[in-house]
């Protein structure tokens, strides 16, 4: 139906309702705007979320258990699937959004044109209505004073009394005013002919074409809101498969977690390599009574050990008490913290060997890049040499040294590396054949426990000026048990003097067989370190005993290493 000759009459309701339509596209437009921020802040929400859960430590401290590596895809696919969110936001702004504004900008200079052009015709024909009226007006005036002077020439002409004169001025009189009301009866009958025709191009021409025009507008606002709903749910649509994507990885990753596996690392970084403690002897207290006691009495020392105390006679050396054994076992206790060295000696030995192994392989990752680096500038240097004109061979001779002078030093670290790694190796191999004895003699592990009372792998401790380390905790140690150091200071020679040490730390040398220095105090070096992390030291005054190797500044003297 056409509004140009259904609605003829209608343009203020046509005017009303174009500009709702216009309202109405905006107001959509201002929903789809709240509707894509919506999605902004939903995007960078999520995006937050992400960063806050996302591990900040380096790759090597990152944990290595599935259900951890399994979060960790869960929060990239959850920022994958943030990403299609804001793809979403940005596809309603461009296509919806944007396209909107633009199109609501255009509808309302249009709608202007179009209403501007009607007022226009109206004017016009109201202009035609006032001149038709006035000449309308104009000759119902002009008839009615012609009637006038009708009727007073009439009355004059009947009168005897009236001179002719008289009677003559009001003929004339008479006369013009039917003149003048028949001019404008044909002013007024020209005046009604144009206006009729005027209206009839008004409500058959003009305003029909107007009106559809205004219909056409209002159409094609509709077709438009109608493609922006549907560009509105094709954004959501086109990342579906995407975001299916994302669900989809983060079900894959749940099917990854896997609670053997992570028992095993659980297993694989904590290991340790010690073996567990041995049995706790029995402490015999009953050996100086003189009596034998009563009948009643049961003793819990075996026959035959009673036998061979009796011949021996009691020991004079101390026996660690069970308060300063369980100090020693850290088996569910707080680990005593060692200094952070070089070779890992402060690690236990599993745990040391897989760090070495992991130093090893990213220093031959390492060396391999620099080989790759150097046979490069080889190759460039060979082409250098071939053709002169592409560069000078020379300006790459101290690249090509300092890429071999690096793969000198990685050479010499993995050499280093690789020997603390035999000697880790090696310990291990021999600790799986040695047992703990239960003697009454030797009441810890033989080359188990320090004499501060800790477990150690301590087996590369070097020879020269370590590095000082602010504070240090107990170090590692050489594990003697209390007869060797009985036996070791009984000797009537003195050992020789191979070298002098400088303490860097205080040591109380409070257990037995250790020596307690001061900060600063110079010592004589009696005995070299044997791997066990102990040195073996003289005071100026004569007395000898342990300290900790990392604890002391050591200098050995010439040809010493033969004493």
């Amino acid at each position: 139906m056409s509004w140009g000759t259904e609605l003829w009459d209608q343009f203020d309701n046509l005017d009303k309702h174009t500009q709702w339509g216009i309202d109405f596209l905006e107001r959509y437009a201002k929903f789809v705007k709240e509707r894509l921020e919506v999605e902004q802040n939903y995007a960078k929400q999520l995006r937050n979320l992400v960063k806050k859960y996302c591990p900040k430590r380096s790759k090597d401290d990152e944990p290595r258990f599935t259900s951890c590596l399994s979060f960790y895809s869960i929060l990239n696919e959850l920022n994958d699937y943030a990403g299609q969110r804001e793809l979403v936001a940005e596809e309603m702004a461009l296509k919806v959004y944007n396209e909107l504004m633009r199109y609501s900008q255009d509808l309302k200079a249009e709608r202007k044109h179009h209403l501007q052009e009607g007022r226009k015709a109206q004017q016009y024909l109201d202009q035609c209505w006032k001149q038709m009226d006035n000449s309308k007006k104009k000759f119902e005036r002009e008839c009615k004073e012609a009637e006038k002077s009708q009727l007073n020439y009439e009355r004059l002409d009947s009168d005897i009394n009236a001179t002719k004169s008289e009677v003559e001025k009001a003929k004339n009189q008479f006369y013009m005013r039917t003149h003048m009301a028949d001019e404008s009866k044909n002013e007024y009958a020209a005046q009604l002919q144009n206006f009729n025709g005027e209206q009839w191009k008004h409500f058959n021409n003009a305003i029909p074409h107007i009106f559809k025009n205004l219909q056409h507008m209002d159409e094609r606002r509709t077709v438009k809101l109608g493609e922006t709903y549907r560009s509105f749910a094709e954004a959501e649509r086109k990342v579906i498969p995407i975001i299916s994507k994302c669900l989809d990885g983060m079900v894959t990753a749940a099917k990854a977690v896997d609670e053997k596996k992570d028992s095993s690392l659980v297993v694989e970084s904590f290991k340790s390599g010690f073996e567990p403690p041995g049995d706790f002897p029995f402490e015999d207290f009953s050996q100086n009574l003189s009596g034998t006691g009563s009948d009643g009495t049961i003793s819990n020392t075996p026959k035959g050990e009673r036998e061979r105390d009796v011949v021996q006679g009691p020991r004079s050396e101390p026996k660690p008490t069970l308060g300063k054994a369980k100090n020693k076992l850290w088996l569910f206790g707080k680990k005593p913290k060692a200094p952070s060295l070089e070779d890992f000696s402060h690690l236990p030995p599993e745990q040391r060997r897989k760090r070495l192994q992991q130093r090893i392989e990213e220093l031959s990752r390492e060396l391999q890049k620099q080989m790759d680096q150097r046979d490069a500038l080889n190759k460039m240097k060979d082409v250098y040499e071939k053709n002169p004109q592409m560069g000078d061979p020379t300006s790459l001779q101290p690249k090509i040294s300092e890429t071999i002078c690096n793969m000198e030093k990685l050479r010499s670290e993995i050499h280093k590396n690789e020997t603390w790694l035999s000697e880790v190796e090696g310990k291990q191999s021999s600790r799986g054949d040695r047992r703990p004895s239960t003697d009454n003699h030797q009441h810890t592990p033989q080359g188990r426990e320090s004499p501060e009372g800790s477990y150690t792998d301590d087996t590369s401790q070097e020879h020269h000026t370590p590095h000082r380390r602010p504070g240090p905790t107990q170090p590692a140690n050489r594990n003697p048990d209390l007869h060797e150091f009985d036996d070791e200071f009984d000797d009537d020679d003195p050992l020789p003097v191979i070298g002098h040490c400088k303490a860097l730390y205080y040591f109380d040398g409070k257990n037995e067989g250790t020596l307690m220095m001061a900060e600063d105090e110079v010592l004589y070096i009696i005995e070299e370190d044997k791997g066990d992390g102990w040195t073996r030291a003289r005071k100026q005054s004569g007395e000898e005993g342990y300290v900790p190797t990392s604890y002391v500044e050591i200098t050995m003297e010439k040809n010493s290493k033969g004493s």
